[in-house]
Parts: C-alpha cells; sequence; structure tokens
C-alpha cells in the first residue's frame, strides 16, 4: 500500500473519517438536549453539560495527547483514539442516568482528542510538502460537511430512532475507520526524542482551559453569579502562568518555548482561534435571529447551511484558483479580509433569506481559504518530530474559539434585548472585529535589518 502512487491522499482519506466524524458529532449532539430532558427529567442547566464536558476534556487532552503521539508514535495513537471513541460512544448510548451520559462523554471526548491532535499532522506528514495545504483543505472540507449535516442528520436520527441512536451510528463507522486508518496511514518515522511526558504541565495547561472555557461559558448564560466568573479567570490566569515557568526549566516540557514563542506560530495560533470564532459564531446567531422573524427551522436551516458550503468548496478549490506564486501568509490575508468584508455587509444590509444565504457563503468561503492556509503555515514552522503536538495546539485553539465565539454571540443578544435587527447588528459587529484581528495575524512583519525575523518571513514557502 505504501508503495501505491495514490497512498498519501488515502491516508488523507482515513484521516477525513475522524475530522467528519468528530464535526458530525459535535454538531448532533445539541440537537439532543430536549429529547434528554424528557428522557431523564433533567433542566436544561444539567443537560447542557453533556456538550460542555466534552468541549472541556477535548480542549484540555489535545496538546498532551499530541506530545504523546510524537513520542509513541501518531498513527498508533491515532488508532487507539478511534478504538476509545467507538466503545465510549457504545456507553453513551446505553447510558442509564445522566450523570453516567456526562462520565461517557467525558471518555468519548479522551478519544476525539487523540483523533484530533493526530488529523493534522497525519496529513502533513503523508503527502509531498508541496501539496500539503491541498490537503489541509480537504481535511478542513470534511469538517465542515460534518457540520452542515450534522443538524439534519440528528434530527433524522432522534425522530425515526431516539437520541440514544445518536450514539450508537459512531460505532459501526468507528470500526470501519479504525481498519482503513490500518492499512491505509503512515508509521511514524520521525519522533520527538525521549520517552520523558510532562504531566506537570498538562495538568497546569487542563486548569487553563477548562477555567477559561468555564468562565466563557458562565458569563454566556448559565446563570453563574460574577464573583464565579471571575474567581475562573483567576484560577484560568495564574495556571497559564504557571504552566509558563513550568515549560521554561523543564527538561521535556509539554509546549516546547522554542515552538511556540516563533512568531508564525504564535500569531497562527491566534489566528486559528479568532478565524473559528467567526465560522461558529454564525451558527449561533442565525437560527436566532431568522426564527425571531418568523422564519419555519427547515428553512432557518437551509439559510445556515451556505456557511459551511461556502467553507468547504473554498478549501476545496483555493489551491487551484488562486495564483500559486501566492505563499500561506497572502492567503490567510486575503480569506480573512473577504471574511471581514461578508460580515460587513450582513451588519449593514437587509437581512432577508436570499441575501443572508449569500453573505453567509461569502463568509464561508473567506474562512475556507483562510483556515487551510493558517493550519500550513503552523505545520510548516514546527519539525516534523513536533507535528503531533502543533497539530494539537490547532485543534485547542478551534475549541476555544468555538467557545468564544458562542459566548460573543450570546452576550451581544443579551445585552441588546433578543435577537432583533440590534442584537444581531451588535453580535455581528463582535465577529467583525474578530475577523480583522485574523487578518493582523497574516500581516507580514515590518522589515528592521538585524531585528527582523528572517524565519518568520521564509515561512517554509516550499507548500506553495
Amino acid at each position: 500500500m505504501r508503495g501505491h502512487r495514490h497512498a498519501p491522499w488515502f491516508a488523507v482519506a482515513a484521516v477525513c473519517v475522524g475530522a467528519f466524524m468528530g464535526q458530525l458529532d459535535a454538531s448532533i449532539v445539541t440537537l439532543i438536549f430536549p429529547a434528554l430532558q424528557r428522557g431523564f427529567h433533567a433542566p436544561l442547566a444539567a443537560v447542557q453539560w453533556v456538550a460542555l464536558a466534552y468541549l472541556l476534556t477535548v480542549v484540555a487532552l489535545l496538546a498532551g495527547a499530541g506530545r504523546l503521539a510524537d513520542i509513541a508514535g501518531r498513527k498508533l495513537v491515532y488508532l487507539y483514539g478511534f478504538v476509545v471513541f467507538t466503545v465510549a460512544s457504545a456507553a453513551c448510548g446505553f447510558a442509564p442516568s445522566l450523570p453516567v451520559l456526562v462520565a461517557c462523554r467525558v471518555a468519548q471526548a479522551a478519544g476525539a482528542a487523540m483523533l484530533q491532535a493526530n488529523s493534522v499532522a497525519l496529513v502533513v506528514t503523508s503527502v509531498p510538502r508541496h501539496r500539503a495545504r491541498a490537503a489541509l483543505g480537504v481535511q478542513a472540507a470534511a469538517q465542515s460537511l460534518g457540520l452542515a449535516l450534522g443538524p439534519l442528520v440528528g434530527g433524522l436520527i432522534v425522530a425515526m430512532a431516539g437520541w440514544r441512536w445518536v450514539f450508537w451510528i459512531n460505532v459501526p463507522v468507528g470500526l470501519v475507520a479504525v481498519l482503513a486508518g490500518r492499512y491505509l496511514l503512515p508509521r511514524t518515522r520521525e519522533r520527538a526524542h525521549g520517552r520523558a511526558f510532562d504531566l506537570t504541565g498538562l495538568v497546569l495547561l487542563a486548569c487553563a482551559t477548562s477555567g477559561l472555557l468555564l468562565a466563557v461559558s458562565a458569563a454566556s448564560g448559565m446563570g453563574w453569579p460574577i464573583w464565579a466568573v471571575i474567581a475562573l479567570l483567576a484560577a484560568a490566569a495564574a495556571s497559564a502562568l504557571a504552566l509558563r515557568g513550568r515549560e521554561r526549566h523543564a527538561a521535556a516540557p509539554l509546549l516546547d518555548p522554542a515552538m511556540v514563542g516563533r512568531r508564525t506560530v504564535a500569531l497562527g495560533l491566534v489566528g486559528a482561534m479568532c478565524g473559528y470564532l467567526v465560522l461558529f459564531g454564525p451558527l449561533v446567531l442565525i437560527p436566532q435571529v431568522l426564527l425571531a422573524a418568523g422564519l419555519s427551522e427547515p428553512h432557518a436551516g437551509l439559510v445556515l447551511s451556505a456557511l459551511p458550503a461556502g467553507f468547504a468548496l473554498a478549501a476545496l478549490a483555493a489551491d487551484h484558483l488562486l495564483p500559486r506564486r501566492w505563499g500561506n501568509r497572502p492567503r490567510c490575508l486575503a480569506g480573512a479580509v473577504v471574511a471581514a468584508a461578508a460580515v460587513g455587509l450582513a451588519a449593514v444590509a437587509p437581512t432577508a433569506p436570499g441575501p443572508l444565504a449569500v453573505y453567509l457563503t461569502v463568509l464561508g468561503a473567506g474562512l475556507g481559504v483562510f483556515v487551510p492556509a493558517n493550519n500550513a503555515a503552523v505545520m510548516a514552522a514546527v519539525p516534523t518530530r513536533l507535528s503531533a503536538t502543533a497539530g494539537g495546539l490547532i485543534n485547542m485553539s478551534r475549541g476555544v474559539g468555538t467557545a468564544l465565539g458562542i459566548a460573543v454571540v450570546t452576550l451581544a443578544l443579551y445585552t441588546a434585548g433578543g435577537p432583533g435587527a440590534a442584537g444581531a447588528r451588535v453580535a455581528l459587529a463582535g465577529l467583525g472585529g474578530a475577523a480583522l484581528a485574523a487578518a493582523l495575524t497574516a500581516v507580514p512583519p515590518p522589515r528592521t535589518g538585524a531585528a527582523h525575523d528572517g524565519e518568520d518571513d521564509r515561512e517554509h514557502d516550499t507548500i506553495t
């Protein structure tokens, strides 16, 4: 199989199964909240932990799973991740109570972290370097397709078979994915030096990310007192500072300061967070706006599908349509500017379903150009032996951006008094600001002679 001329793209296809299932599962679960409330006789605040516990666990474990994969082997950790994800999915379907379901979701998230931490690394180490960005575009399109189909598939499954089948459907897909990965994914040829694992660093990183995400979730509608939000933010900041000190002196740091401190990597992670914030924010905002305007749920879902559709099309076509002389940074800048312009038009122009679908398509297209190029720039700036760690950080930034996108929209609608025209404009202004921030991460650094960082200017542009 390794000798086949299409072997790299077989590997990309195997990774895309996990990318598709991860986003499908994330977007499906929110649809089963009413069924869980009825089945377990629980309030919405309790049921929300089915999604929140999953998000907290994935984000907390991504960097650690990536570091483990760089040491033990990316294919090995990826396949075991699918096994854990599949077994935990079956257990979720059999959960007799809400606390057991939340515990099974934590186990499912641990498997998902092992998958997501390795997906980007397996893609860029499977294909030739000059095809890495195109391959990352295919992976991003698979994620977008899962995101788009989640509400439709989830609604059909819940209506026809019940909420337990939302989890059981992962079992046959997981078994196929494990078999495909066993034969199609390449073995890890370059690994990180040493066998040490920075468990203290992982605990501090988990505390920092969990504190931040809990604070964001609490501030966006969980009804917690303000002092609890402030305490969570303080705990997250203290953990982040302790992690920074720890990683500077650790013999085998979880987050290598030399890697994370590089300008391309640091700005790329910020750009990934902003990009996914802009992507997920409208997924919360648009249904609220359209349903408040009297549109039916199927019609609102159809309008909303324009966003992931535009993303998928641009992610697949950008590498063929844009000038080949453009490196990663110009593509990031162009995509982010297009996304910001689309959000700006949506904020000032009429929000009828037809024009809104056009704005969402353009927004998705801009992000479909930005995200693969941004991810490729980050991965090109790190050595191959640390590729899974870097991929884990990219997906961690995605998780934080997702939570922030939901929080920005929820807070904007709350402060503006609901999903009317004023609330929509406030939310879109916040999303537009995030899109501009993403564009700023792609602006080339000024040339200042000796102070200029030539490393970032080179950007390993063989990926073009």
